[in-house]
């Protein structure tokens, strides 16, 4: 960790500006498995509060969530508390490809970025961003920068004054081998900047 933090802020005026304002960013931290998928699943292009809260009833109300629990539960049961159908859809996607074995989550840990990339955009639901944000949370991979998140793109514009996507990866590319925690100091700033502080569950 202090390797790609003295990295990052000799290379850039502001990672080094971002540190001596707030110091070391939170570091983000989920186990892998089912249960930080189907986290991630439930949060796309939803707050954090909300998949929180969701996420939670549907736990109560199945008693723990699992490959099997979920697939013995039908849509309109996932949709009554508080899942979308669409998501719902995507859950039981997910715990199908665990149970007919044709994704081993436990395999992923010893694969390179790109084969867990091939290995989980199989599955229904499954994109681009929730595989960064499971590649550096819970395989802890350091050089992921989810594009696709709100945050990150709204800090990076805020701070560098990107416009378009194309400057962002040209940016990004300064970043190089650690753009996780790139992404950990651009998060921690949307935070602090906004007076909030990191959801964890």
């Amino acid at each position: 960790m202090l390797e790609s933090i003295q990295f990052l802020i000799e290379k850039e005026l502001v990672f080094k500006s971002l540190y001596h304002k707030y110091g070391v960013p939170f570091i983000p931290y989920r186990e892998q498995g089912f249960n930080t998928l189907c986290k991630l699943i439930i949060e796309q292009q939803v707050s954090l509060a909300s998949a929180k809260a969701c996420y939670q009833k549907l736990e109560s109300f199945l008693g723990g969530i699992t490959p099997e629990t979920i697939l013995k539960t039908s849509l309109e049961d996932l949709r009554n508390n508080g899942v979308s159908r669409q998501k719902a859809t995507y859950l039981h996607s997910l715990s199908e490809a665990i149970l007919s074995k044709q994704l081993d989550l436990t395999s992923l840990q010893d694969k390179d970025e790109a084969i867990v990339r091939t290995e989980l955009i199989q599955v229904k639901g499954i994109g681009n961003w929730t595989i960064d944000i499971y590649l550096m949370f819970s395989l802890q991979h350091q050089d992921i920068l989810p594009i696709g998140d709100i945050a990150i793109k709204n800090s990076i514009k805020e701070l560098f004054g990107c416009s378009t996507l194309e400057e962002i990866k040209t940016i990004s590319e300064r970043w190089k081998p650690f753009r996780s925690m790139a992404a950990f100091f651009l998060w921690h700033h949307y935070l602090e900047s906004r007076g909030r502080k990191p959801l964890v569950y």
